[in-house]
């Protein structure tokens, strides 16, 4: 009996942790929203249709269960500006971010996960 309620006292514990973690980092869709507005994200993203870009539902279906890949590749992107592949097949420099804020950056990344 002990053992039991051990490990439903351990389930109970995991479940708050998680529920407690993935509060603590809500994505703010507005100030990502905004970032990306600012950084004329959406002149080649959009986030329900394909534009010059891929839209950010089809890169979170990407990244669908594969999310810390998701995040080092727009990382990449989006701090480095490396040439990406567009939707018509062809290639230039993606558009550097203009923030430092390693959390906006991170609040970005997230909310264009959870399309």
């Amino acid at each position: 009996m002990q053992f039991r309620l051990n490990r439903v006292s351990l389930l109970v514990a995991a479940t708050a942790a998680i529920f407690a973690s993935s509060s603590a980092f809500a994505v703010d869709a507005d100030a990502a929203k905004s970032l990306a507005k600012d950084n004329d994200c959406f002149k080649c993203h959009a986030v329900n249709k394909t534009k010059k870009g891929p839209s950010y539902q089809k890169i979170a279906a990407k990244y669908k269960g594969k999310e810390a890949e998701g995040f080092e590749k727009m990382k990449k992107n989006i701090t480095t500006g490396p040439k990406v592949k567009l939707e018509d097949g062809t290639e230039e420099e993606h558009k550097i971010i203009n923030t430092k804020n390693e959390a906006e950056i991170k609040n970005l990344m997230e909310w264009i996960l959870s399309q």
